[in-house]
């Protein structure tokens, strides 16, 4: 179903102040280069703003203080921000399974089902299970014994909700995620590798985004955490009794190692390796690549393997690079070192 906003309606959603006709009539939200003249776009700097101001959309989203020119749009604080509850808007509408149990889904008649619960085709929900209000749970997802789930969690196809997980409200789990596996506890003795029972569970508070393949092992003993606000990626493993403080963001293909503790706020970009055991402060930034072996402090910012302070990686990297140089200069010199000590 298409959508209209007046400029001046959008302005007042997205907190702005409207320049030129707010009466103009928004149809959709689009990046630069595809806007047409029923699209509002956004701009972040001066040169995205003047190939948007000469562009074909309608009209452009840009920082408080920027000159349109003749373009309509709307002034904000913070132009992706507001682009982004834009796109909120004018996002085609998400289908969801029917309110209700699908026929071909198996609910234990102990499982506690909320009100305005969507339960779509071949989904497994087991014992004692507490599904909140509005959850909506797609096809093939499976739902372990003792599991509870917040209020207007949405839950994609094919994920795994192992035994005695618990999720908060709000939560986002995206397709074949699995949340609750057993965490990876071995001994060694006498040359063989023996399981270590895995007893503890996993904690998702609220509001937690979950990406795609995303692996969150269950606690040895004690419960795997993941704090209030937290937003992690595709592709994330997580190992047992971790603990991840609230808004923490985790880009995808980062391993996090067992027992380890991300303080609130922090970001660990794509790729990063944490060991286990390892205290990242709050606030602290790890780069794409980075493999952290040892505590850092709160507000860190590190790259690099190991990673160090990523100004001292930069130096280290721009030296690397004069190595060839360096190697070559050495030669020379032993070179000529040898050619005066045969002609002496």
């Amino acid at each position: 179903m298409s959508k209209e906003l007046t400029l001046e309606e959008l302005a007042r959603i997205v907190g702005g102040v409207p320049v030129g006709d707010p009466r103009l009539c928004i149809m959709g939200a689009a990046a630069v280069e595809n806007a047409g003249p029923g699209d509002i776009t956004f701009a972040e700097s001066a040169k995205i703003l003047e190939v948007a101001t000469q562009g074909r959309a309608g009209a452009v989203i840009a920082k408080h203080g920027e000159d349109l020119k003749t373009k309509p749009g709307i002034l904000v604080e913070n132009p992706r921000f507001a682009f982004a509850k834009t796109l909120e808007i004018f996002a085609p509408d998400i289908p969801r399974p029917p309110e209700g149990i699908h026929k071909e889904s198996v609910v234990a008649e102990s499982a506690i089902i909320g009100k305005g619960v969507r339960i779509g085709p071949k989904v497994v929900i087991e014992a004692r299970v507490v599904l909140g209000e509005g959850v909506i749970l797609y096809p093939g997802v499976y739902i372990g014994e003792d599991v509870k789930i917040g209020d207007g969690t949405v839950i994609y196809p094919n994920a795994v909700i192992r035994e005695r997980v618990s999720i908060g409200r709000d939560v986002i789990i995206h397709g074949g995620a699995i949340i609750g596996a057993c965490g990876f506890g071995f001994v060694t003795y006498e040359n063989e590798h023996h399981k270590i029972p895995q007893t503890g569970t996993v904690i998702v508070e609220d509001d937690v985004e979950i990406g795609a393949n995303t692996c969150i092992d269950r606690a040895t003993m004690g419960a795997t955490i993941i704090g209030k606000g937290t937003k992690i990626d595709n592709l994330v493993q997580i190992g047992h009794n971790v603990r991840i403080g609230d808004r923490c963001i985790i880009v995808a293909q980062t391993g996090i190692g067992g027992s380890s503790e991300i303080g609130e706020g922090s970001i660990l970009a794509g790729q990063v390796g944490i060991s286990d055991h390892v205290t990242i402060g709050p606030g602290s930034l790890v780069a794409g690549g980075a493999e952290v072996f040892t505590n850092l402090p709160p507000g860190s910012f590190v790259s690099g393997r190991p990673a160090r302070p990523h100004k001292e990686q930069l130096k280290i990297e721009a030296a690397s690079r004069k190595l060839p140089d360096v190697l070559e200069k050495l030669r020379e010199l032993e070179r000529r070192l040898n050619e005066m000590e045969r002609s002496g």
